[in-house]
């Protein structure tokens, strides 16, 4: 008759091999379930966080329905960033709203245009200029683009019909493809004091 071997007897360790607990290190065994433990408690933590954000937003939007109900407005939840403060000033709640960019195929037309400038600009050209230019369209290790860089270079007042073109493709290339809200906290002593943040990041407390 085959032994049936107890499961509570055993530990699984970084290759996923069973050892047996006889064989583990006092300490650390001590380790593994202060790990576990700690764990468990940011899992509790995180989801709390979670449901205050999802009630904080609840009530917020709530909120921004009946303020425009007085003006005989409906809007269907909160859209953009705004700021509720407290009567006495001393408190303040903002929702940022951010938005995820990405670009369609009319990047690459605006890319090729930048690049015919950038060769005719060679001679004389400043190397920071094509520096920049070049870097804005490198993508990181995950293949993406760096939005920022490449909508910054529409601030260059470059008369070039060529880059006028390239930054005309850049805007109308741009798409929404997702948005977060994002929720701060701030408070200050009076109402000419400085606003102090307050955290909900672990890493400022």
């Amino acid at each position: 008759m085959a032994e049936t071997i107890d499961k509570d007897d055993f530990m699984t360790d970084t290759r996923g091999r069973l050892v047996p607990k006889a064989m583990v290190a006092e300490i650390d065994l001590e380790r593994h379930d202060l790990v576990i433990d700690k764990i468990c408690e940011a899992r509790m933590l995180q989801d709390c966080m979670r449901e205050f954000k999802y009630r904080l937003m609840g009530d917020i939007q709530a909120f921004v329905a009946l303020s425009a109900e007085r003006y005989e407005v409906k809007l269907g939840g909160v859209k953009g960033n705004i700021t509720l403060m407290s009567f006495d000033g001393r408190f303040k709640i903002q929702v940022a709203v951010a938005e995820h960019l990405s670009f369609d195929e009319r990047l690459q037309a605006a890319k090729k245009l930048v690049d015919e400038c950038l060769n005719d600009w060679t001679e004389g050209s400043r190397d920071e200029l094509k520096t920049i230019v070049l870097d804005a369209f490198q993508v990181d290790q995950e293949g993406r683009i760096n939005t920022g860089r490449i909508l910054a270079l529409r601030r260059y007042a470059i008369n070039d019909p060529r880059w006028q073109r390239a930054m005309l493709a850049i805007s109308e290339s741009i798409q929404v493809v997702g948005s977060k809200s994002y929720l701060r906290f701030y408070e200050r002593s009076g109402p000419d004091d400085k606003w102090t943040s307050i955290s909900l990041d672990m890493a400022a407390l």
